[in-house]
C-alpha cells in the first residue's frame, strides 16, 4: 500500500521535550486527523513527551529499536534527502523557519517513484479532494511524516 510521506521541518530553539512536543502537535494538527495516523520516533531524549503528543494529536507512536534503522526506513531515506541541504552535524543556528520552509517545499515538489513519480504535495493533495468529496482512505493511505 501506498502512503504519502510530506517532510515537516519546524525550527525549534531547543530539543526539551516540552518544546518538541508542542511544536510537533502543532505541525501535525494542522493536517486532517483522518489522514494523521501513526508517527515512528527514534529514542532521542526529546521525544519523553510521546504521550501527551498522541494525546493532543490523537496519533499512535511507536519507538524503533535502538541501532535499528532499517525500522525506520522512510525517515532514514528522508534523512539522507534532508541531508543535500544540511550536512550532518552542521549548525541550524542560521536557518529560520522560512529556510526551513524552502527546503520542504523542495523536497515534497521532488517526484517519488514509491508514488509513481507525483510528487508528495500532488499525492497529499489527492487524499485531502478525496476527503473533501466524502471518500475515506484506505488503510495506510494516510500521511506519515519522514522526519
Amino acid at each position: 500500500e501506498r502512503t504519502t510521506r510530506l517532510v515537516v521541518l519546524v525550527h525549534m530553539p531547543t530539543r526539551r521535550a516540552a518544546v518538541a512536543t508542542s511544536a510537533f502537535a502543532g505541525a501535525l494538527n494542522a493536517i486532517p486527523a483522518p489522514l494523521r495516523q501513526t508517527l515512528t520516533y527514534d529514542q532521542g531524549k526529546e521525544m519523553a513527551g510521546h504521550a501527551g503528543l498522541a494525546a493532543q494529536t490523537g496519533m499512535r507512536i511507536f519507538f524503533a529499536d535502538p541501532h535499528s534503522p532499517w525500522q525506520r526506513g522512510s525517515n532514514e531515506n528522508t534523512n539522507g534527502l534532508l541531508r543535500q541541504y544540511l550536512p550532518k552535524g552542521s549548525s541550524l543556528a542560521g536557518w529560520d523557519q522560512d529556510d526551513l520552509d524552502l527546503v520542504v517545499a523542495s523536497l515534497n515538489d521532488r517526484p517519488r517513484k514509491t508514488l509513481d513519480y507525483a510528487t508528495p504535495n500532488e499525492a497529499f493533495n489527492s487524499l485531502l479532494a478525496k476527503l473533501a468529496n466524502g471518500g475515506k482512505t484506505p488503510n495506510g493511505g494516510g500521511v506519515r511524516y519522514g522526519c
